[in-house]
């Protein structure tokens, strides 16, 4: 039977066991103290609200999503500069916690597939956050999911998307389904690629990916007993409307730009 990757820097059972002791306390906190706050600020009444330029109920979700990050050991690094208003992020697909490490930089309409919708906490907030649910496969589905992206992109909202379709082991970057790209082509949006590294150098790509028939929930706690390390959200060059670059030739360059991201160093 295959078992899910480790870290050879885990420091053995008892450092984990440690580790444990001291997230679980605080995870319980992050949830049923944190999160009722987020609610709160994700009411009508107060989350249209700017603050710094941004929405309350946008700041609140990105505040949520960083305290994740944090308590699952993740030192966050932004780098680069996410553009503003209306744009297409795509993204490499590691893992579930990609989209908690985007959300905590930059607030995005997620294109995920229906499954997450059911995770625990993460399924509940992904809803929240304005996440546009698919079903794999489903050709009548991505339809819906393509004109639901335009008709955001068209009201000036952002929507982030993994456009590999699916996790892999960490060790590559799958090919780049064209035909997502298609509602930036349409509403005349900017596409900016996102580069996500886990651990110095993208070391720990294959850790935080998920094993071999590993569930989300087995996933979550082997995460959670990992050691500390670092996770940069790499904001890169975006590819601007308007320069005649068809839907494929612009999933082509946005794949060019991650990957390379991905093996420079860190």
């Amino acid at each position: 039977m295959s078992h899910p990757p480790t870290s050879a820097a885990s420091g053995g059972a008892a450092a984990r066991a440690l580790r444990y002791a001291v997230r679980v306390p605080m995870l319980l906190w992050h949830v049923l103290v944190h999160l009722p706050v987020v609610l709160l600020l994700g009411t009508p009444l107060v989350r249209d609200v700017r603050v710094g330029g941004e929405p309350l109920g946008h700041r609140a979700i990105r505040w949520w999503q960083g305290g994740l990050m944090r308590l699952f050991g993740f030192r966050m690094r932004r780098i680069g500069t996410p553009l503003p208003g209306a744009v297409l992020f795509v993204s490499n697909h590691v893992s579930w916690i990609d989209i908690v490490a985007l959300h905590s930089q930059r607030m995005m309409g997620f294109v995920a597939k229906r499954e997450i919708a059911g995770w625990p906490v993460v399924g509940w907030l992904a809803g929240r956050g304005e996440t546009i649910f698919h079903q794999r496969g489903n050709q009548e589905s991505l339809g819906g999911v393509l004109q639901e992206m335009l008709a955001r992109l068209r009201s000036g909202r952002s929507v982030g998307v993994f456009p590999e379709g699916r996790t892999r082991d960490g060790r590559e970057v799958g090919p780049f389904h064209a035909r997502i790209f298609l509602a930036a082509v349409e509403a005349g949006v900017a596409v900016q690629p996102v580069a996500l590294r886990y651990g110095a150098g993208g070391s720990a790509q294959t850790i935080v990916a998920f094993g071999p028939h590993e569930s989300f929930l087995a996933n979550f706690l082997r995460l959670l007993g990992e050691p500390a390390r670092d996770a940069d959200v790499i904001f890169l060059e975006p590819i601007l409307p308007g320069n005649g670059d068809g839907r494929r030739r612009i999933a082509e360059i946005a794949r060019e730009r991650i990957v390379a991201a991905l093996g420079a160093a860190g």
